[in-house]
């Protein structure tokens, strides 16, 4: 949702579903199941990775921070593309993060995300200025400026 001045602002409702008739009695005895929800916009399943005992079958929150940064690059390097008269055609990122975790306090953080882009153009379109034009997108990329560990990418140009 827009904000003023120059800022925006985005809601949303993260509602736990996971109490299983005893709330949080037990450390075992309460899912992790959550619904991500927003006005206006189909609901996200999620949960806690499978290591802390979540459901496979959600979306989790590492990986959601994962796809945020994919997503936020992609959409970066689409509008880049378009502005510099390279026509994109298909790109997929096989986007991967690591997480490293403290044994002794129980906690994590992330210790760094590559994007792996492949990213097909027209024929005759510039391949090296498309390539470069990652470089920028990570610039560009709202998210990636977000976070405080390094966001890679390797891309890959094919030619249509």
């Amino acid at each position: 949702m827009a904000g003023g001045q120059g800022g925006h602002r985005y809601a949303v409702r993260v509602i736990w579903t996971g109490n299983r008739g005893s709330g949080t009695s037990h450390y075992r005895s309460y899912g992790r199941d959550l619904t991500i929800a927003a006005d206006g916009k189909p609901d996200i399943p999620g949960s806690a990775d499978t290591a802390f005992r979540g459901d496979a079958d959600r979306w989790n929150p590492e990986e959601l921070l994962v796809a945020a940064l994919s997503s936020c690059h992609q959409l970066a390097y689409l509008h880049l593309c378009a502005v510099a008269g390279i026509r994109v055609v298909a790109y997929r990122d096989d986007a991967a993060g690591t997480m490293v975790t403290d044994a002794a306090s129980g906690s994590g953080r992330f210790s760094s995300v590559t994007l792996r882009p492949h990213v097909t153009i027209r024929a005759g379109d510039d391949a090296e200025r498309a390539r470069q034009l990652h470089h920028e997108a990570h610039t560009a990329c709202f998210i990636a400026n977000s976070v405080n560990f390094p966001v890679g990418h390797e891309a890959t140009i094919h030619l249509e």
